[in-house]
């Protein structure tokens, strides 16, 4: 198997959102896109599968040195061997990779968040940054497409964390911020027993509100003259923004369970907005965010 197709399985094995856009790429961006995603996947199943956390900092700091390595030229793993091709070309850079391990090591050291600007912090390392650097690989031509790639990162991530609240539950972690459970009236306990409420409701109501509030953000930032380009980062947030609507209609029902969509669902949003250039995602956004 060669590092490449060991990248391609481990994309294709998650049954992520993310492996439908890439399907749209030309082959090389494809290639880089699907290693970076497969480093993404190596790394934060580290963090999902070590029930040592000690041996997880192990495996965590190896992946370090591997990052080190891969910029030496001396690529020993598959995933970077696979990657370090389109370091250059796609100005894919030590300093961001390092920073999505530092993300990892985050749901090391704590389970909960006092604040959203807390939480937002930890959003943008496991997945801010790695829009923007999948912002590159699409073909980005100004810095400007930062602030766009790292909002829909974060938005995408918070959709995460509405999506899996009961599954981090069991997991003994609540992601979903200490002061907006306060604010709301819930506690931590009612969160992990699985008990429903209507303060539960209106605490999943809010956070479903500031999730479409970053979209927004996200795509008022974007380019016109970029939107061709980023294509994939739109059809992934034609996705998760149905995913987010989902959960929505389902009345926030994710303790006992989690939402999601079908692939046939996900490979028909991703196809049409690669046909439009992302044009119905961006008016279903904006549309949405001028609605409330």
């Amino acid at each position: 198997m060669t590092p490449s197709e060991y990248c391609q399985e481990k994309a294709a094995k998650s049954g992520s959102s993310f492996y439908y856009a890439f399907l749209f790429l030309p082959p090389e961006r494809r290639l880089a896109i699907t290693a970076l995603y497969a480093f993404c996947r190596e790394v934060d199943d580290v963090v999902d599968e070590c029930t040592d956390t000690s041996i997880a900092r192990i495996k965590l700091a190896w992946w370090r040195t591997q990052v080190e390595t891969m910029y030496q030229g001396k690529a020993e793993h598959p995933v970077t061997q696979a990657l370090s091709p389109w370091l250059t070309p796609f100005q894919i850079t030590r300093e961001r990779l390092l920073a999505i391990i530092d993300g990892m090591e985050m749901d090391l050291d704590q389970t909960r968040y006092l604040d959203w600007p807390a939480l937002e912090k930890y959003c943008w390392h496991v997945a801010g940054v790695v829009g923007e650097l999948s912002a590159g690989i699409f073909g980005a031509q100004s810095p400007a497409i930062l602030q766009y790639a790292s909002k829909l990162g974060i938005a995408f991530q918070l959709t995460n964390i509405i999506r899996d609240v009961g599954d981090d539950a069991r997991r003994g972690r609540i992601y979903l911020p200490i002061s907006d459970l306060q604010t709301f009236g819930v506690r931590a306990a009612d969160i992990l027993n699985s008990q429903y409420s209507e303060k539960f409701d209106a605490l999943m109501a809010f956070e479903g509100t500031r999730a479409r509030a970053l979209y927004c953000e996200a795509v008022e930032a974007l380019p016109a003259n970029e939107r061709r380009a980023q294509r994939p980062g739109l059809m992934m947030a034609a996705i998760y923004y149905a995913l987010l609507n989902e959960i929505e209609h389902e009345n926030w029902q994710v303790l006992h369970q989690r939402i999601s969509l079908t692939p046939v669902r996900k490979f028909w949003l991703a196809w049409k907005n690669f046909v439009g250039s992302g044009r119905s995602i961006i008016k279903q956004i904006k549309r949405s965010g001028s609605d409330r």
